[in-house]
């Protein structure tokens, strides 16, 4: 199976049926945090929808369109992080990612999201990566300016969360963006 390590402390890994029911705990315990922003929150209400979940991306995977992966530090799932959709006709996708409230601010969600980019750009030869976050979403929005992604605008009423449809701010990166933002960090 897919799995990525990250550094010691951090990995994430394919999702598998046998994961569905830590994740769905993981998720339940952050319910209130995680649905200002996520619209499937509310529609997970059993380990059921979460192996549903888990069975999809899989098939996703399988067809290689797309990445659905949780996040493990220090060997417990905390997240998920994933390619929402890979387009290889236009080498292109979007991360989509979530963490247990507790573990904020560690650079945890940071981390994976650059070890995902590496592996978008450097292993799959995509050319662009994409994540969108919701404007007031402010943890969220400065994981891709740490990564120096470009903010490229916002799309209006794009998203769709427990408030009804919200903007979306895009921020976008380059495969040779990717190369000389590694070439200066070396």
């Amino acid at each position: 199976m897919f799995s990525l390590n990250i550094d010691d402390e951090l990995a994430l890994g394919l999702l598998e049926p046998r994961h569905a029911e830590a994740l769905f705990r993981l998720t339940d315990l952050n319910r209130l945090y995680l649905r200002p922003w996520l619209t499937w929150v509310d529609g997970t209400k059993t380990v059921e929808d979460t192996r549903s979940f888990i069975r999809r991306g899989l098939e996703q995977f399988a067809r290689g369109g797309g990445l659905q992966a949780g996040l493990w530090f220090r060997g417990e799932i905390v997240g998920c992080i994933g390619l929402i959709e890979i387009h290889p006709e236009l080498r292109r996708t979007e991360i989509g990612y979530w963490l247990s409230e507790s573990l904020q601010g560690r650079g945890i969600v940071t981390r994976a999201c650059r070890r995902l980019c590496s592996y978008a750009f450097d292993e799959l030869g995509l050319h662009r990566v994409v994540i969108r976050c919701a404007p007031e979403n402010l943890k969220s929005r400065a994981i891709p300016e740490r990564l120096g992604f470009k903010q490229e605008g916002t799309l209006r009423a794009e998203g769709v969360t427990a408030k009804g449809f919200v903007d979306l701010v895009v921020y976008g990166l380059l495969a040779h963006e990717w190369r000389a933002l590694q070439e200066k960090r070396s």
